[in-house]
């Protein structure tokens, strides 16, 4: 086990782990293995969603793992169709049943939804669970300049993270400047381009030359942006691998490289702009 990752501090002053798991896809039998290896690891943040499906097995895979609650950082999601104050609080009670936990480390919007033009109303609910103390931090995903700004203009408060898609092939370099501005860490879902990315000649050749595996490449590469990343995998091996990162370093031309891979059209996931999946 590894216990050398690094921790990156919140605007709130709490802190997270830099590189966690995701368990997006992860369903049934899968989940309970893929979080006690992923412990076993040397991972101690978690990443699920109300959407997922999976908070149950999540909060059962928290309870197996041998390691006290108090050392892990569990974050989850509320989801489009329970916007709006008392819904969401609503929701977030639910979350906790399922997972089991009297507290999250981090609670987050899911989507924006501006269509339905309640997520400043979902937000001020955050923003009171914050206060009492059950979720300990409070974020988006998501979230455009123009919904973070409104978070701002409407409340005073600003998510400690934003986790959006961010990977080699779409960089979102304007919405990252926002968030250096802010003091807003920028988590990475997609982390990998859906695997896209893992095949990219460049990423290939840079594996080559620093001896290491493409997704590795990749993490590496977030890590030292300053992400915040969540690779999801089932697989023990890739779980282990994802996380032996610690010792590889990309030198200023391999960030470079990687750096030019950007795509106008590389956006994977939803437009936040328009995305309006409630159901």
């Amino acid at each position: 086990m590894s216990t050398n990752q690094p921790y990156l501090t919140f605007h709130d002053g709490r802190r997270a782990p830099q590189l966690g798991l995701g368990t997006w896809k992860l369903t049934g039998d899968a989940v309970v293995p893929a979080i006690q290896a992923a412990v076993e690891a040397g991972y101690r943040s978690i990443d699920t969603a109300a959407i997922y499906g999976n908070e149950a097995e999540v909060g059962l895979g928290i309870a197996r793992c041998g390691v006290p609650r108090e050392e892990l950082f569990v974050a989850t999601k509320v989801w489009n169709d329970r916007h709006g104050h008392d819904s969401t609080k609503a929701a977030f009670q639910e979350s906790l049943d399922r997972l089991g936990l009297d507290y999250v480390d981090l609670f987050l919007i899911h989507w924006p939804v501006p269509k339905e033009k309640r997520y400043l109303d979902t937000w001020e609910a955050l923003i009171q669970l914050r206060d009492e103390g059950r979720a300990r931090s409070i974020g988006v995903c998501n979230f455009q300049p123009g919904h973070l700004q409104r978070l701002l203009d409407g409340t005073g408060v600003l998510p400690v993270v934003n986790q959006i898609e961010l990977h080699p092939h779409f960089q979102q370099a304007e919405l990252r400047a926002y968030h250096r501005d802010h003091d807003i860490l920028t988590e990475a879902w997609s982390p990998l381009g859906q695997g896209q990315a893992l095949r990219d000649p460049a990423i290939l050749e840079l594996a080559h030359r620093l001896q290491a595996s493409p997704a590795q490449v990749i993490l590496r590469w977030h890590i030292q942006m300053g992400h915040m990343v969540i690779p999801k995998s089932s697989t023990p091996e890739r779980i282990q691998e994802n996380f032996n990162l610690w010792n590889l370093h990309l030198d200023d031309d391999a960030m470079a490289r990687i750096a030019a891979m950007d795509r106008a059209d590389g956006r994977l996931g939803p437009d936040p702009e328009t995305f309006h999946l409630l159901k």
